[in-house]
């Protein structure tokens, strides 16, 4: 008994030890930003928090801190979060449909058209980013959201999550359904869309970090200062050659930046949660 007890805490111990070896840079990060920038370039610097978090954090937020930009952290924040909501939501509305289709309709060359939306998970906007900055271009969506959020809404990986969910509702459900007179569009509302709901909620948290994260995309695709992402932002911040980094102001920027996707992680955890554990069954 003993040496099962002892044995379940090893996975236990090996869990705490990732978890801190993940939470230690996000803490460098608070300390550093709650110090000036002279307790920073301190060798070595201190890992105790310091007094100036909240002046760091308020000139972090000030419109003439980023010298680089010349944009305010607050709208470099607005902007990510209109990018990342817009290829969340558009990601699972284009998605949810064309799953719909390939699984409950029968038509010419379904699997080959599944098969097509499959393949493009091999063409990745690195690959294709040559043609679809042409397109952008040529549709004046440079420096516009529809611009930075377009190109990145159409997704396979949320297609194919939806369909092998769908796979997995009854022939008896769809037979009910048109028993009661039910057509096509009020079974995926009534019906799919309810029973999706979990999916939808942990497609949106993945979609979301994935849209907050775009680095390369964004650095194409915009041109003047106000339409910056925080990643982007984040990265002018940082001197270089003689240009002196303000650090304490980098470390408050990017904790501000991780504030968003940890809030939308927590407030749809148990959505998040369920609807993996239902993605994998």
């Amino acid at each position: 008994m003993v040496t099962a007890r002892r044995s379940a805490w090893v996975p236990h111990a090996i869990l705490i030890v990732g978890l801190l070896l993940v939470l230690f840079p996000i803490y460098v990060a608070f300390v550093a930003s709650s110090h000036p920038l002279a307790d920073i370039l301190e060798a070595p610097m201190t890992l105790l928090p310091g007094s100036r978090l909240i002046a760091n954090f308020g000139e972090a937020l000030d419109a003439g801190t980023v010298k680089t930009s010349g944009q305010p952290v607050a709208a470099m924040l607005f902007n990510s979060l209109v990018m990342a909501l817009a290829i969340a939501a558009g990601k699972i509305a284009i998605s949810l449909p064309s799953a719909y289709a390939v699984v409950f309709f029968r038509f010419p060359l379904r699997r080959l058209c599944f098969w097509a939306i499959f393949v493009t998970l091999m063409l990745p906007v690195e690959v294709r980013i040559i043609p679809t900055y042409k397109i952008v271009a040529d549709l004046s969506l440079i420096d516009s959201y529809g611009g930075l959020t377009l190109p990145l809404i159409a997704s396979a990986t949320a297609t194919l999550l939806f369909r092998q969910f769908f796979l997995t509702i009854p022939d008896e459900l769809v037979e009910a359904a048109k028993i009661d007179g039910a057509g096509p569009w009020r079974f995926l509302i009534d019906t799919v869309i309810p029973l999706s709901r979990t999916n939808i909620a942990a497609l949106f948290v993945i979609l979301f970090i994935y849209g907050w994260n775009q680095y390369l995309w964004p650095l194409l695709v915009t041109n003047t200062p106000s339409m910056t992402t925080i990643v982007i932002g984040i990265r002018q911040m940082i001197g270089n050659g003689d240009t002196r980094t303000e650090w304490h102001i980098v470390m408050a920027t990017t904790l501000l930046a991780v504030l968003p996707p940890v809030a939308v992680v927590l407030l749809m955890q148990r959505w998040f949660v369920k609807g993996l554990v239902e993605a994998e069954k």
